[in-house]
């Protein structure tokens, strides 16, 4: 009897949360066709209740209830509902020209290759917020908007981008009235690539992982839907917000400028164009293909009239259309038949760019590692290009002071990325990471250390003193790498030309007068009077930027173009990214990690540093005492050391 009525009590309490939702919504029951409450973007959510007092439970303290405890409870209120409203479906148009838009918005065919899923996402909402009408073409033809951004598209070689990856397509080319279907594929793929133009302006043609692990950028990539929402609203502007995407750094600028002058007199490639499938073509025939060929080739839209013949059709393949294909065929080292053969129509898909010179190519290398650094390097912040072991410090924007330092070595090199710094640390303590501790300890090499103890974990600590491998000051930016600026009691390394020697962070030359240049109210003197008086941090009154660098060519403050030693190697792997060199496949493809881990083993290749810089780092060895063993690790901090060792 007890179990009959506890069913009732289940089913009465299940009917009055559906009789809830019901009213809810207003409605009749849903027949079995009619699409779901999720379907609709409407989720219920109900909360579990307790058999007790009825009183509403989270599912997991539900879980595991005794038998006992199921006990018929009194008649209680319906249980809670909660809904909430998801964004509605889009609802087809009834025009024809939006319908089209919808249509192939919900045509899964790309767009275009290279465009994300999530911009495509991006695109759909933005076309479903203006009803699904077309933004850039008004009757039949571009407006103020697309010209202009086409225009911009079209010269976006300028700034080392490649026009063809942004095809323009054709609007009002045909002798006919454009169909709605081709008006709305002509308007989405334009918006396809403005949005990926603006994308890429940012940084987003490589994958900074897929060239180092170390190199871990926050690239600020526009949403497709803000990108056309701000260029359909420019008008005749559009071209300039388009280009305010790319960098605008004078560092930047400056290699455009360089690069345009290696470009003078030449053209950085033909249109392409992609024709449909469809039969081969030869003279006489006709094909709706045709004018696009025309227009690839800047033929008139038909043959002229004659007394003799009338003008002919705009699907004519005549002889013009024929000779034009001919001499492009012959330019491409093809049969020149005139014919359009499967060949031609692929040459005209991926049309000749100018070979790349080496120059050009890394000046194209060089712009696009600007635009892994914010768009804003902030009117103060610390610059470190680690190839030309140099840092920089701007306050308000002005080259404030620069120094030499010392960066990782090829076999642990120091990562690129953006960080905020927070404080600095004064007579900083030196916590031995485990990748040495084990070493230190079984050859008793342990003098001057510490043992710290915490539970069974055993850790070594150096304390602040003039041995310490941090020296008298580091300088803290919390970062996913835990690198840090800091001094380094080896200053003889100062002196060689390649300073590749740490495990990772970057070593400063007289940190103190660094220091003075970051460090408001905290002067060089005042500073070196805390040596040697315990750890004591020193905050910033405001956050600075500090941006670590990878850049092989520069134009230097005196105008001079200027390469640096590709420290990293990672300029091979640059090129192959962008297309500026051929595949292979020891630079396309990660290490197995047997190999990273034997490669990371290996003493870093002779050719990595100078003969200089051997002989110093070798009558720096012969200094040392055994208790400055190494220098700091580039996966410690202070505090991440205690977190971890303690």
């Amino acid at each position: 009897m007890r179990a009959a009525s506890g069913a009732g009590t289940g089913v009465a309490r299940t009917l009055s949360v559906a009789l809830a939702a019901l009213l809810a919504f207003g409605q009749a029951p849903a027949r079995a066709e009619e699409p779901s409450a999720a379907e609709s973007g409407i989720v219920i959510r109900k909360a579990a209740v307790d058999p007790a007092d009825g009183a509403a439970v989270s599912p997991e303290a539900s879980e595991g209830t005794s038998p006992a405890a199921e006990a018929p409870a009194p008649p209680a209120e319906p249980a809670p509902v909660t809904i909430v409203e998801g964004p509605p479906a889009p609802v087809a148009p009834s025009e024809p020209l939006p319908a089209a838009v919808y249509a192939r918005l919900n045509n899964s065919a790309p767009l275009l290759q290279r465009l994300t899923a999530k911009d495509r996402e991006a695109i759909q909402a933005f076309y479903a917020l203006g009803n699904f009408k077309p933004v850039w073409i008004e009757k039949g033809a571009f407006n103020a908007a697309a010209d202009a951004a086409i225009a911009r598209l079209r010269a976006a070689g300028e700034d080392g981008l490649d026009p063809n990856a942004y095809p323009v397509p054709a609007v009002g080319k045909l002798s006919r009235p454009d169909t709605d279907a081709e008006i709305a594929e002509a308007d989405l793929k334009l918006s396809a690539s403005l949005a990926l133009y603006a994308r890429d302006a940012r940084g987003g043609r490589v994958n900074p992982a897929a060239i180092s692990k170390l190199i871990t950028p926050t690239l600020d990539l526009p949403p497709a839907d803000t990108v056309l929402a701000r260029l359909a609203a420019a008008g005749a502007q559009a071209g300039a917000v388009l280009q305010s995407y790319n960098p605008r750094q004078p560092g930047y600028l400056a290699l455009k400028e360089r690069l345009a002058g290696l470009r003078v007199g030449r053209t950085h490639g033909a249109p392409s164009v992609k024709l449909p499938d469809g039969p081969v073509l030869k003279l006489g025939m006709n094909d709706p293909r045709v004018p696009l060929l025309r227009s690839r080739f800047g033929l008139e839209a038909r043959s002229v009239g004659t007394l003799d013949a009338a003008p002919g059709e705009a699907d004519a393949y005549d002889r013009s259309v024929a000779d034009a294909v001919k001499d492009f065929q012959r330019s491409r080292g093809l049969p020149a038949s005139g014919t359009l053969t499967r060949a031609t129509v692929a040459a005209l898909a991926n049309p000749s760019v100018p070979k790349t010179s080496a120059s050009e190519a890394d000046i194209l290398v060089n712009m696009e590692r600007w635009r892994w650094l914010p768009s804003e390097l902030g009117p103060d912040y610390v610059l470190v290009n680690v190839p030309e072991f140099k840092l920089k410090v701007f306050r308000g924007g002005s080259l404030r002071d620069e120094t030499r330092v010392i960066v990782g070595k090829p076999t642990s090199p120091t990562p690129i990325f953006s960080g905020m710094m927070e404080y600095a640390v004064v007579n900083p303590s030196w916590y031995v990471p485990p990748s040495i501790l084990k070493q230190m300890l079984a050859s008793g090499k342990t003098a001057g250390f510490e043992v710290v103890r915490r539970g069974n974990v055993i850790s070594l600590r150096q304390p602040p003193g003039e041995r310490n491998a941090l020296g008298f000051i580091k300088f803290m930016f919390p970062n996913q790498h835990a690198v840090y600026l800091h001094d380094t009691p080896n200053r003889s390394l100062f002196s060689a030309s390649t300073r590749a020697f740490s495990h990772g962070c970057v070593r400063v030359d007289d940190p103190f007068r660094f220091a003075d240049a970051v460090l408001p109210n905290w002067t060089e003197e005042r500073l070196k009077k805390l040596i040697g008086k315990g750890e004591r941090t020193l905050r910033l009154p405001e956050k600075l930027p500090v941006h670590l660098a990878y850049f092989t060519a520069e134009v230097d403050d005196l105008g001079s173009y200027r390469t640096l030693p590709d420290l990293y190697g990672y300029d091979g792997p640059m090129k192959v990214a962008l297309g500026l060199a051929a595949r292979s496949e020891a630079v396309a493809k990660a290490p197995a990690a047997a190999k990273r881990k034997a490669a990371e083993a290996r003493p870093a290749p002779r050719q990595a540093a100078s003969r200089e810089a051997v002989r110093s780092e070798r009558r720096a060895e012969q200094r040392r005492t055994r208790d400055m063993f190494g220098d700091p690790w580039s996966g410690q901090t202070y505090e991440t050391s205690q977190r971890s060792f303690w």
